[in-house]
């Protein structure tokens, strides 16, 4: 052989390898990242034309496929869109989110646990099918969060999220200004992109859901956290007195910090459970100067803070305690400076305060089935931290249910229960109106449900906002809608 052909022959020999390693990459090393990324259309145009799995909530489904008439045999439907879209996402032809995309293997029909079904689908010749994917969600829960956000006004921003302490079981999560799935889920492709774009640059964000994606300053709720590293630092309980009066001078500045109201909480010296009663800022902004940054970041990683803990829905954003100075650590005490919270986060408090000082991981799908309904995976309630000791957490109920019974969270009480609650007005900029936080749970000596809702923004007029206001009545709402099925 001459040397030319010898040349091109040892090139076509490298080119053909070249093509080998790359095709074995893609098959067997990326074949996953591929297969489940949202943009891949390939395997969207197939799930298309297979009738997907559907997304139930109760008995009802509020995500489903019907028959189509177009190249695609199944169009994906959403009954109750805007109530729900925040946790089932949208399934397009452009990509998934929610629920549709975390669990999309087992709707789609393509989940490992479903091969003996696809087997037999395919021996009978009977079109595949998608498993069914049941949620946690409390439908009358969902529905009074819902109503009670929106009767806020046509504009409000904001979002709801209730656990079941025991068990971490997420049993509503709203968000608003939502959206409508169906529009997404259109197989006219053109409007899909239109309607996507004007979603994205809607100023509003409705596209994000706010439980679990938005990190604002959480205010006076935040002060949950201080009590309780106050109360785990042994030098304090329920009874301890404390400091109250009109301001604080904050360390290394001359600038002093009031109260809400201007008042001095009921003298100089207050005890710890008035003090969460009447949210007394100089209280907190003490303790928290006190126990020092180290200490406070402690705590409020043992609730779920500078971390993640919601596996089975898409997008959350960690709630941040980050390391800073004097200054800003006194006012982290009152849920200000750089401390940023989700409504999921400071739900997780309440709960797990109810839950005798024990944080469950919380998660919003409880079942998965099969086609021909037989259960293929069930979720199991797993403990997430150890916030607080149960002595401290029966401190804490108590002092919450003081807040609703003589306090600040009045707006959240229930006749005939115990009902424990915080309620929370953060500080933004000059520019824009507070952000208005509430958290409670009920009844507090047996806890079914804890709920924290957030009002990011509505019509209520600047002076008029407060979390006990505001956040107060669709708490209880959440809470009766639970407890009063």
């Amino acid at each position: 052989m001459n040397k030319p052909i010898r040349t091109i022959s040892l090139f076509c020999l490298v080119l053909f390898l070249a093509l080998m390693l790359n095709a074995t990459y893609l098959m067997y090393v990326r074949s996953g990242e591929l297969t489940e990324d949202p943009q891949n259309r390939r395997v969207i145009t197939a799930a298309f034309s297979r009738e997907r799995g559907a997304i139930l909530v109760g008995k009802d489904p509020v995500a489903r496929s019907v028959p189509s008439d177009d190249q695609y045999d199944f169009q994906r439907t959403y009954p109750q869109p805007f109530k729900y879209a925040p946790l089932t996402g949208y399934f397009s032809y452009y990509s998934q989110t929610g629920i549709e995309r975390s669990q999309n293997d087992v709707l789609s029909g393509d989940d490992s646990r479903l091969f003996v079904t696809r087997l037999v689908d395919m021996l009978s010749n009977t079109d595949p099918k998608g498993g069914n994917v049941q949620l946690t969600i409390d439908p009358e829960a969902q529905t009074a969060a819902f109503d009670g956000l929106r009767a806020l006004g046509e504009d409000v921003q904001g979002a709801v999220v209730a656990i079941e302490p025991s068990t971490g079981k997420v049993l509503a999560m709203v968000s608003n200004p939502t959206y409508d799935p169906n529009t997404l889920a259109s197989h006219d492709f053109g409007s899909v992109e239109e309607t996507y774009e004007q979603l994205e640059q809607d100023p509003a964000e409705p596209l994000i859901n706010r439980g679990t994606s938005t990190t604002l300053p959480p205010g006076s709720t935040f002060k949950l956290v201080t009590a309780a590293a106050a109360i785990e630092s042994g030098d304090y309980d329920a009874e301890s007195m404390v400091p109250g009066g009109s301001s604080y001078q904050l360390p290394q500045s001359t600038t002093r910090v009031g109260n809400y109201d201007g008042g001095n909480c009921g003298g100089n010296r207050i005890t710890m459970t008035q003090a969460l009663s009447v949210s007394c800022n100089v209280t907190f902004l003490s303790l928290a100067d006190e126990l020092g940054n180290e200490a406070m970041m402690e705590q409020a990683e043992k609730f779920g803070f500078n971390s993640t803990s919601l596996e089975d829905l898409p997008g959350q954003a960690a709630s941040l305690y980050p390391e800073m100075d004097e200054p800003q650590t006194a006012l982290s005490g009152i849920g200000q400076a750089s401390v940023t919270a989700t409504p999921l986060q400071m739900a997780m408090v309440s709960a797990g305060i109810a839950n005798d000082g024990v944080v469950m991981r919380p998660y919003t799908v409880d079942e998965v089935r099969a086609p021909n309904l037989s259960l293929l995976d069930k979720t199991e309630a797993s403990e997430l931290s150890r916030a607080v000791s149960g002595s401290t957490a029966e401190e804490l109920t108590d002092m919450m249910v003081a807040t609703v019974d003589d306090g600040t969270a009045y707006a959240a009480a229930i006749p005939g229960i115990r009902v424990a609650g915080k309620t929370g007005t953060a500080q933004s900029t000059e520019s824009r109106p507070p952000y208005a936080w509430f958290t409670s749970f009920a009844p507090a000596d047996d806890p079914k449900v804890a709920v924290a809702v957030l009002v990011q923004a509505s019509e209520t007029a600047r002076e008029e906002i407060a979390g006990g206001t505001l956040g107060g009545p669709i708490a209880k709402a959440v809470m009766e809608a639970v407890l009063n099925p």
